[in-house]
């Protein structure tokens, strides 16, 4: 099992926000930093705005924040609202497998995906974000200051 691109990129976001979390931040930057294309990355963040997870600020001097405190986001949460969880064909809409009337296997692998977000729901955005993270997302200028990138 993996998390497609959309989970990952909205879960690299958030880490962003989150060590940033004293000023606003842009989708440039963020695309910029990660060498992710801004048009997908404008689709995460929307999710993520939708999800209350980002607050968003429009205008100028706008941008992104976290929508509330890094230890009050949880991660299983983030991957159920950006993760479509579809294993397999018949657990989506577009169903067209002979075996579903008699099968059983996309009853385990749903009680598989929710023993996996119910893991994921153990830990928070703050518990992402760390010393080696925030040295990657910061850098320290000629004055032992944090500057941002």
């Amino acid at each position: 099992m993996y998390l497609t691109q959309h989970t990952d990129f909205g879960l690299r976001v958030l880490i962003y926000a989150a060590v940033n979390d004293d000023d606003l931040v842009n989708i440039s930057e963020i695309a910029g930093i990660y060498q992710i294309s801004k048009s997908h990355l404008m689709k995460v963040v929307t999710a993520l705005v939708k999800g209350g997870f980002l607050t968003s600020i429009r205008g100028k001097g706008g941008g992104l924040k976290l929508a509330r405190p890094a230890g009050e986001i949880n991660i299983g949460q983030v991957v159920r609202c950006l993760e479509p969880m579809v294993l397999v064909e018949c657990m989506g809409d577009k169903n067209n497998c002979l075996l579903t009337p008699d099968c059983r296997l996309a009853g385990i692998l749903s009680g598989a995906a929710q023993a996996f977000l119910t893991y994921l729901e153990g830990f928070s955005l703050a518990d992402l974000v760390n010393k080696p993270t925030f040295r990657l997302l910061y850098r320290v200028d000629s004055d032992n200051q944090a500057a941002r990138l």
